[in-house]
Order: structure tokens, then C-alpha cells, then sequence
């Protein structure tokens, strides 16, 4: 599927939409998800494509519409490492790419928003990010666990984040409480 050209206008309305407004972030995650589109990660219905993003700015909303990856389907992977940079793997043809944003970028500091937009947009994805397949060690499909209520807020949680805390059964933020 390499070679295949997507419109790169059309997905930025789509992010912007989806995002609310037009930004350099949602640029970026444009461009991103351009260069996984067309390298054939296609738009994930289920957890087909895998994303685990380093940082929790705006470009990760361009991500979520274009590619279908959400943190409620569990293949949306959030590691908070402030940095742009976005692992990508296809769970069909068992291959990962990462993409690290280029530190050239900081050049456009001195640039406008909307003159970052703009330059960001005259560029390929080749340009902005260091680009490398990378082995194929997605995370493991999403968990769905039972909830059970927490025997000190009694609100549901699911089991598998339920601590043991002198014989009860407890959420993480009553466990952070008592360890106060």
C-alpha cells in the first residue's frame, strides 16, 4: 500500500473538526497519520492499528479520527514522556513504525500560528519526524474486567486496579489516601 496519497486538506478539516479548532498540534498528528495511512495502517474499527503516543497534546486528537485508535478501545496508548513521537503498529501485517518529531522543528518558533499551520503543511511527514520501522511489540488487546465496588468509597472499579490493603479490597485513590 505504500505510494498511496492521501489529501492531506481533507484530513485536517477532519481533525480540526473533531478538535474543535486549528492548531500546529493538529497539524502534526495530521502528518502523522498521513504517513501511517499511507503506509497501509488504515482506519481502525476495532484494534487493528495500535497507537502509543509519548505526549497528550493536541496532535493525539488528529490520531483518534483519522486512524481510529481511542483510549476507550483500548488501542489509543498514552506514555507521558512530554515528547511527539507516536509508535504505530498494524496487527495485520505485524509491522510497527515510530515517528519522532525533528528537533529542526523549533525553527518555526519565531513563526505565527498560522504560519506554523502553513509551513507544517507544505511539508511531508518525511520532513518533521525521523522515521524508522520498529519491532512488532504492540500492547496486548484492550482488558475488559468485572467491576466491584471498593470496600471504602463502595464506587465500582474494575478488578484488576482493585489494591489489597490490610485484608480489603480497595480502589487506587482510597489506597493512595491511607498511605497518606
Amino acid at each position: 500500500m505504500s505510494g498511496f496519497q492521501v489529501n492531506i486538506n481533507d484530513l485536517m478539516k477532519k481533525a480540526a473538526v473533531f478538535h474543535g479548532h486549528l492548531c500546529p498540534g493538529i497539524a502534526i498528528g495530521v502528518l502523522a497519520a498521513k504517513y501511517a495511512l499511507e503506509q497501509g495502517y488504515e482506519h481502525s474499527l476495532d484494534e487493528e492499528i495500535v497507537a502509543v503516543v509519548e505526549t497528550d497534546n493536541c496532535s493525539v486528537d488528529a490520531l483518534q479520527i483519522l486512524l481510529g485508535t481511542t483510549y476507550g478501545k483500548g488501542n489509543l496508548v498514552h506514555l507521558d514522556y512530554g515528547k511527539s513521537n507516536y509508535s504505530f503498529y498494524n496487527r495485520k501485517t505485524q509491522k510497527g513504525i515510530r515517528l519522532a518529531l525533528k528537533k529542526d522543528i523549533s525553527n518555526f518558533k519565531n513563526l505565527s500560528r498560522d504560519e506554523k499551520i502553513q509551513k507544517l503543511l507544505e511539508l511531508e511527514p518525511e520532513d518533521i519526524f525521523d522515521i524508522r520501522e520498529i519491532e512488532f511489540n504492540p500492547p496486548g488487546l484492550a482488558l475488559i474486567d468485572e467491576s466491584v465496588p471498593c470496600k471504602m468509597c463502595g464506587e465500582l472499579t474494575m478488578e484488576s486496579r482493585i489494591m489489597n490493603y490490610q485484608g480489603k479490597s480497595i480502589c487506587v485513590p482510597c489506597y493512595k489516601e491511607l498511605r497518606k
